[in-house]
């Protein structure tokens, strides 16, 4: 679907094109695509030829890399408002990972062969692009940190709490993670298994620390998680 008619509007706020003035947003705007992802659906997989870049308008989408011993680890979540699958600016020519809507998704869609074109037209794009990319990777390191350092109870607390961060929304019950997540997705985010996640998460619900159900996970008390997870109980 050409995305030209876009109020522009609808993406000014949105994380990498703040900065953008409107006649740039409109020379970003006019080579872009959107695209409706419904929920399970891949936008691309691990693997596969970097053809296009992405923004995120609606919805939630996670990232899964595969191991060469078939373990999958959920790598991020792309929230609303991210750039991503810019395979070009980290110099590969096919995607790390698998993205799966997790949730109805919208985004925008540009070919891979714009990317240039566009940072050197919008060198704010590049600016925005590459915190981002430095971001990912900061919270790559503290992934790989928590991973190398500390208990697996520390670990699903601190991803709780960035999922929190990330997705979180009030509610009468405490924060609710905003989107479907399972056991088994904070399993693979944390380099452990559904067994001990279910063993965790049973255990918290039992202190009143959080409620969680079919794709459904809320945290009732923050504070008593960042105790957890700075182990400091």
């Amino acid at each position: 679907m050409p995305a030209p008619h876009l109020d522009r509007s609808l993406v000014k706020d949105l994380g990498v094109f703040a900065t953008l003035s409107d006649e740039d947003l409109d020379a970003v705007l006019a080579s872009a695509t959107t695209r409706r992802i419904p929920i399970n659906t891949a936008v691309f997989n691990q693997g596969d030829p970097a053809g296009e870049f992405f923004a995120l308008l609606h919805g939630r989408l996670k990232v899964t890399q595969s191991t060469p011993d078939g373990q999958q680890i959920v790598v991020r979540h792309v929230n609303p408002g991210d750039i991503f699958g810019i395979a070009k600016a980290i110099r590969r020519a096919d995607y790390p990972g698998t993205a799966t809507a997790v949730a109805d998704s919208l985004t925008l869609a540009w070919p891979m062969s714009q990317w240039e074109m566009l940072v050197a037209r919008c060198p704010a794009l590049a600016v925005n692009a590459l915190a981002t990319v430095g971001q990912r990777l900061q919270d790559a390191h503290t992934r790989i940190r928590e991973l190398s350092t500390e208990e697996v109870e520390r670990r699903v607390a601190h991803a709780l709490l960035r999922l929190v961060k990330q997705a979180g929304r009030k509610t009468d019950e405490g924060v609710l993670i905003d989107f479907p997540i399972t056991r088994q997705d904070v399993a693979e985010m944390t380099g452990t298994t559904l067994h001990t996640v279910s063993r965790l998460l049973s255990a918290w619900e039992a202190k009143g620390l959080v409620s969680s159900g079919r794709k459904k996970i809320v945290v009732c008390d923050p504070h008593a998680l960042v105790v957890i997870a700075e182990g400091t109980e």
